[in-house]
């Protein structure tokens, strides 16, 4: 086989198979004509696509080895012959490809999002409670909904165009991903073209590559004869061997893949979940025949339970399963909430944990100040990861837990993703422990180290915080780590270590340096490629990294300004109410100047999801001289682009500012606002001059008599129901 070892072909008596002619049976390629070697490769691209199939989905090979590898070099000599006439579907085109320079990026044309967790029983219950809730719906009123196991792999997303795979992009950050087009082609359960009838003009499929336990077991061993890296998990092995530079690599890796979902689609082919499912299995897409239908929440605990009893004999790793809403209209009214659809929910299994010895406790200097104590332990292994670090929240949480440097701690993954440190084994604490007290000063720059007030109760808050601003360099040098972070500017290749040796070296003080490291080290006495651990082509490479964020969106510049309590979902919040970096920078001003009681500072407390504390933090960053000249210098490497509304549908209210008040009787008041914003409205908390409608249900009460006084325009629940056409 040309790119991985395969099995045997089981033996199936008394069933007559049709084999295709074998290459001496088919004449030269010397003598072909054009239009027989077109004919020919259209052939082989279906044969060995189908051998594919029968291998590596149904686990039923219909031919050896051999007789496979000669397809492989049939179709490889008559593509040798005529180059011109290599289709987008070819199998060569699944090994031997040449390396790639790097990932470019993918803007989803749907976003990714990310699933809500549940943990507990209760909180499926509460689950299914808030969508019978939010429909308007009595406990009796049916709701089907799909359950299948929660993979444990890396998420992707898959388009096809009439019928042919043309792109495939890694989650990223939900609105933007890797492409890693060449490598999901060398994934022979991913097929090039979708097979069966009905197939939409565009399909873009999401689902979860992912790696077997056998086959994890197989890599590591053949990883370490070779003197290779060893995989920590077969989550962490399928992620790397997909994020491969030269897709020959990813050909060489057992992944798989199995479709759960969709995002741009030219037209829906069911009108649920489960039809959905059952059309791209169909279609030649691996599927989770686990996948189940449920209609009731006993049935949707019954199948948790379920999987928590197969998951280790599954033979691939899940770490929950998750419930989705199968009616798409339902769906649709249901919306989303920040990152996170309103009509599924992650039921995750318990955490695992562990348990090991604490041997010191060190302080970490936040962007913003923040010094966070960070658990350094004795190495141990939870979850199949190798944990060394672990959390420890803040001074206040290690004082509740009485954790001591010499304890012997438990260890949990929250969420199977963040160390922490759950409780102390009291038996075993040495007699000569101290209790842990904070540092009244900074470790990095001496300056004092104050504990946060508490905005609300004017008390002490449970944060302590350095005071040196611009004076510490961790500070500065967390500020530039976050500005290059996967959500932020996501720069390949400059990660934290890379931000070390460069603010160390003195090359990079502000985020507009990033952008001016190239034409400054090719002026410099000792260029980057000149020092130890930089090549010339990874200094290109890096260079080439920095060039391709000089263009970024609107949310993820305001992140990655590190601007306090600006965390991603205000970040996207302020966009989506601003549009543009100028709009939002003209509002700010505004508030800037007019002050905390103006009605410019109210303007931007009344965007959903904004309150004061955001307000002061905003007003507080761009007030500042220091902070303003280096945004405006970074502005003068970079151009922020507009925030795209993604999921808005023109209409009537688009662009509109509505206020929704009183008791509505044909929609639930969430509802009507995520309806609002599908249709490109903007929902606002409180009433004011720039407000369009007010929707008053039974029951307004201020808000409608201020949209009186102002002279708002007023509708009834009929009327903005009129008005929007539904």
């Amino acid at each position: 086989m040309t790119s991985k070892t395969r099995r045997p072909a089981k033996t199936k008596p008394a069933i007559a198979l049709t084999v295709a002619a074998g290459p001496a049976e088919r004449g030269p390629v010397a003598g072909m004509s054009a239009d027989e070697a077109a004919t020919e490769l259209e052939c082989l691209a279906r044969e060995i696509a189908r051998h594919d199939q029968l291998y590596y989905q149904s686990d039923a090979p219909e031919i050896s080895d051999a007789e496979y590898d000669s397809l492989r070099r049939r179709n490889d000599a008559v593509e040798a012959q005529f180059p011109d006439l290599i289709r987008t579907d070819s199998p060569s085109k699944r090994v031997g490809a040449e390396a790639a320079a790097g990932f470019g990026k993918v803007r989803h044309r749907v976003p990714m999002l990310s699933l809500g967790n549940a943990f507990a029983d209760d909180d499926v219950v509460d689950f299914a409670a808030r969508v019978h809730r939010f429909l308007g719906l009595g406990e009796a009123d049916p709701v089907a909904f799909v359950a299948e196991p929660k993979i444990d792999g890396l998420s992707i997303s898959i388009r096809f165009e009439n019928g042919l795979l043309v792109e495939a992009a890694t989650r990223g950050d939900g609105s933007e991903g890797e492409r890693v087009t060449d490598n999901v082609r060398m994934i022979r359960e991913i097929p090039h073209k979708l097979s069966g009838k009905n197939v939409p003009n565009v399909v873009e499929v999401r689902g979860e590559i992912y790696m077997s336990h056998a086959d994890f077991k197989a890599l590591n061993e053949a990883q370490a004869a070779a003197g290779g890296k060893i995989f920590a998990n077969p989550r962490n092995a399928a992620a790397g061997s997909l994020r491969q530079l030269d897709p020959t690599i990813t050909a060489a890796r057992p992944l798989r893949f199995f479709a759960y979902a969709w995002g741009e689609m030219s037209e829906l082919v069911s009108d649920t979940q489960h039809g959905m499912i059952e059309a791209m299995r169909h279609w030649g897409l691996p599927v989770n025949p686990l996948t189940r239908r449920c209609r009731t929440t006993d049935e949707l605990l019954a199948f948790y339970n379920d999987m928590g009893e197969k998951r280790a004999k599954l033979g691939y790793d899940i770490d929950g399963v998750v419930y989705k809403v199968d009616r798409l209209d339902l769906r649709d009214r249901l919306g989303f909430v920040s990152r996170s659809p309103r009509w599924a929910i992650a039921h995750k299994f318990p955490a695992e944990q562990a348990t090991t010895v604490l041997r010191a406790i060190e302080i970490q200097v936040g962007r913003t100040g923040s010094l966070t104590p960070v658990a350094k332990l004795e190495p141990v292994t939870v979850g199949g990861v190798v944990v060394s670090n672990a959390t420890l929240h803040n001074e206040d949480e290690i004082a509740r837990k009485d954790i001591r440097v010499g304890d012997t701690v438990v260890i949990q993954r929250a969420g199977d993703v963040i160390p922490q440190v759950v409780s102390v084994v009291l038996g075993k604490r040495p007699q000569d422990t101290q209790p842990f007290h904070m540092p009244a000063v900074c470790p990095v720059c001496g300056s004092h180290a104050v504990r946060d007030a508490d905005a609300a109760e004017g008390e002490r808050g449970v944060v302590r915080r350095c005071t040196g601003g611009l004076i510490c360099p961790a500070q500065a040098k967390e500020r530039l780590k976050h500005f290059v972070s996967r959500l932020a500017f996501d720069i390949e290749g400059l990660g934290e270590e890379k931000i070390e040796f460069f603010f160390d070296e003195g090359l990079l003080r502000t985020p507009s340096d990033i952008f001016t490291l190239q034409d400054r080290d090719a002026t410099s006495n000792a260029p980057l490629n000149s020092r130890k651990g930089f090549g010339a082509k990874s200094v290109d490479k890096l260079f080439a990294a920095i060039d391709a964020r000089r263009k970024i969106g609107l949310e993820r510049f305001l992140y990655a300004l590190g601007i306090r309590y600006v965390g991603e979902q205000t970040a996207k919040d302020l966009a989506k109410a601003y549009g543009s970096l100028a709009e939002f920078r003209k509002a700010v001003d505004a508030a800037i100047e007019s002050g905390k009681s103006s009605e410019a500072y109210a303007d931007i407390d009344n965007i959903e999801g904004i309150g004061e504390a955001v307000v002061d933090a905003l007003i507080d960053f761009f007030s500042e001289p220091h902070n303003v000249a280096a945004v405006d210098a970074l502005l003068a490497e970079i151009t922020v682009e507009p925030y795209e509304r993604l999921t808005a549908v023109a209409s009537s209210v688009t662009g509109k500012t509505v206020v929704f008040t009183g008791s509505l009787v044909r929609l639930s008041r969430n509802e009507a606002k995520a309806q609002a914003e599908r249709l490109g409205a903007k929902v606002a908390n409180s009433v004011s001059k720039k407000t369009d409608y007010v929707v008053a249900g039974a029951e307004a009460g201020s808000k409608l008599v201020k949209a009186q006084e102002l002279g708002v325009t007023v509708l009834t629940e009929d009327e903005w129901i009129t008005l929007i056409g539904t």
